[in-house]
Parts: structure tokens; sequence; C-alpha cells
């Protein structure tokens, strides 16, 4: 057997297919978030990234940056081992205590990434829940997905966000049956967001768990940037808050918070959590030091609300196609991955603008779109011009203008 042909024919697929992802070379720059240098085949040049999950630019903050400077000059780089052997430094206790606080639970268990969180808590917890059934919004994150399937448990799929059609899935499997409801607070390729209140309404009734992923909105939502949950008053209903501190906190890893049995079980029985590496002590500190700030400073979420509703403003006024959300995701609708492609080519190469097509699988086919993510630091200079790119980009592609609102499949 050719080997080296079977990879090679799998990636041809994806070409042919026109979702072959081509990967910028990027460097960012601190203290000029969100200007940074793109490596381009022709040399570096300066571009404005305008699709980061940095969503508050919390990776350049001095004092984020101070943190993880200071720790690691004082402790070392890495970590020295797993949790169980050497690694459970200081600063990732500390980080795990921050976590709880936020969310107001009794624990807090910090992991490598949000998607080792979300597979090994959703899979660990519905495996330790006799006979369980887990109820998973149909759009939840491949992270959700591949947790509920190495689960090996019974699952149930709602259509999006549809409350009545997870009651009529909890009616079916009756109050005395073990049941976990799965679901994101805000859903990152549409921005909508979910009725946490009516879920936990039903999780009471029919005597269920709920786990809810607020990775798109810790740190941006709620008076201390406890996430949507926070923002709906529905943090005390919540069983298990799953977040990241990749994105608002602007640094790594992924973390679960609940009470403190939750938590210790997890701990004591998740393969992804007993079997690598602990964070290192200088990432803990930076991500706690994040935390903290925005705890207390509310200027990083009134600005970044501000920046997303100009962009809107500015896109939809110049007739292009914005899907409608009520949150700081800006999608504007392509439909087809080939001129999706060619669109964010266009911006790069000739208009210094970073997006990054999002493309089948990451969203259905006939569904590709840009994905814009306003920052804090996108200043109305910076907005103005990235609407007259896209005008450009849209007439000389003969792009579709129409906006498109997507059914929930």
């Amino acid at each position: 057997m050719d080997y080296n042909a079977c990879f090679a024919d799998a990636l041809q697929r994806l070409r042919d297919e026109r979702r072959y992802r081509v990967f910028a070379d990027l460097e960012r720059i601190a203290g000029r978030f969100p200007r940074a240098i793109w490596h381009s085949p022709e040399g570096p040049r300066d571009v404005v990234v305008w699709c980061s999950n940095d969503y508050l630019g919390m990776g350049q903050h001095p004092k984020v940056i101070g943190a993880m400077v200071e720790t690691a000059t004082r402790v070392g780089a890495g970590a020295g081992g797993t949790r169980n052997i050497a690694g459970t430094n200081h600063p990732l206790v500390q980080l795990e205590r921050e976590l709880a606080d936020l969310h107001g639970k009794e624990a807090a268990l910090v992991f490598t990434s949000g998607y080792v969180s979300n597979d090994a808590g959703i899979s660990t917890m519905a495996r330790l829940i006799p006979d369980c059934l887990i109820l998973s919004d149909a759009w939840n994150h491949n992270s959700m997905i591949t947790g509920v399937r190495n689960s090996g448990m019974q699952k149930a799929v709602f259509r999006h966000n549809d409350v009545e059609h997870l009651e009529q899935l909890l009616k079916e499997a009756g109050k005395e049956r073990g049941k976990l409801i799965v679901f994101e607070s805000l859903y990152s390729m549409d921005g909508d967001i979910s009725p946490i209140g009516r879920i936990c309404d039903l999780a009471e009734k029919y005597q269920a768990m709920t786990y809810l992923d607020e990775v798109h909105a810790v740190g941006m939502y709620g008076p201390r940037g406890g996430g949507q949950a926070e923002l709906q008053g529905q943090m005390g209903r919540i069983d298990v808050v799953e977040g990241t501190l990749a994105k608002a906190f602007g640094c790594l890893g992924g973390y679960i918070s609940g009470s403190a049995n939750v938590i210790d079980a997890v701990r004591s029985y998740a393969p992804g959590f007993i079997f690598t590496t602990a964070l290192p002590p200088a990432i803990c500190a930076a991500a706690t030091a994040a935390i903290r700030h925005l705890k207390t400073s509310s200027w990083e979420r009134e600005r970044h609300q501000d920046r997303a509703a100009r962009v809107k403003a500015i896109l939809l006024g110049a007739g292009l196609p914005v899907m409608p959300t009520e949150t700081h995701i800006v999608p504007v609708y392509v439909g087809d991955p080939e001129s999706c492609k060619a669109a964010c080519d266009i911006l790069l190469r000739e208009h210094g603008i970073y997006i990054q097509p999002i493309n089948y699988p990451t969203v259905p086919k006939g569904t590709e779109r840009l994905r814009i993510t306003p920052s804090p630091y996108h200043d109305d200079a910076l907005i103005d011009a990235l609407g007259e790119a896209l005008v450009d980009v849209w007439e000389r592609l003969g792009l579709p203008r129409k906006p498109h609102a997507l059914a929930a499949e």
C-alpha cells in the first residue's frame, strides 16, 4: 500500500471542495494590537487583524505581560509535570480559585485548552451519572460533540435554541433518568445567544444537570466578566460552567467550574486531565492577572460593544450582507467557499486586512462567511477602512448584497 498517497488523496479532496485551509504567518506586536506583521511569500507586511479571538486585546495588556514575565523569571518556564507529578504549581492553584470566584462556584479545574476541558468535562461527567442521557444543542462546538461521543452514553440532539424540542426530549426520558443538558451561551459563528433561564427552568422541572459553555462570553459579558449566565442573572442555576483563558483573557487554557464534588470527580477520573502536563506557571499568572483586571474594569467591555455596534452600522450602511446578531460577532455572508477565500485573499494582499474565511466543517456548506471580531482597539479610521475594502471586494467579485439569516439545522 502507498501510505503517502492515502494522505495526498485526502488533501486533494479538500482542495477539490475548495476548503483546503491556508494559514497566514502572523507576528503580533504588543502595544499595537490589532496591528501585526504578515510574513508573506514576498516578505514582511503590516496588516490589521480583524478576526482575532483575543477579543479584548488582553494578550497585550501590561498587567498580563508583566505577570507572565515576572513569574517566568522567578519560577522558570515549564510546569514540571502532570498535576499529580509535581505540576500543581502555586500560580495554577491561585488561578483555579480566581475562576471559581468568577463564576460563584465552589471549585474550578484548569485544562490545557478549552477543547480538552469540554471533551474531558462532558465525557467524564456523563460516564459517572448512571444511565445518563446527554441532551445536546444541534449547534454545539466540535469539542462538546467530541465529549458527548467519547462518553459512550446515549445522546439526544435538540434543535438549536429550541426549548420546546428540548422539553419534548426531557419528557420522553422521564424524571428518574440521569440527564445532562449541554449547550453554549453564545454561539460563535452566528453570534446568537441561548435562552439560559428557560433551559434552566426545564432542567429544574425534569431534574437534569446543566453544562454551559461560556467560551465566547467570559470576560466580555456581565458586571465582572462572568459571561452570559452572569449577565442574564442565571449563574447560580447552572451546575457546571466551562470557559477558556485563550479568548477574552488573552492567554491559553480551558476550565470548568462547579460544585466541589463535581470538580473533584472530574479531577480524579478524566484521562484528559490526569495524563497531560499542567499549564506553565507563567501562563497561569498571566491569566489570573487578566481575570482580576476584568472583574473590576468595565472599560474593555463597554468599548468592545461600542466598536462592534459601529462596525455593524458601517457595513450595513454600505449595503453589505451582515447577518443579524446582538453580540460582538459580526458575520458577513458569502455563501460559497471559493468566493470566501478569494475575498480574504484580496483583503489581505491589496488592503492589508486579515480576515480568515469560515468554511465547512466549521459552518454548514452554503453558509460560508467572513467572521469579523472588532476589539476595543479598532478605532474609527480602521473601521472606515474595513468598510471601504469590503465594498471594493464585493463589487469586484460580484458577491451577494442581501443580508442572510440562517435557520437552525
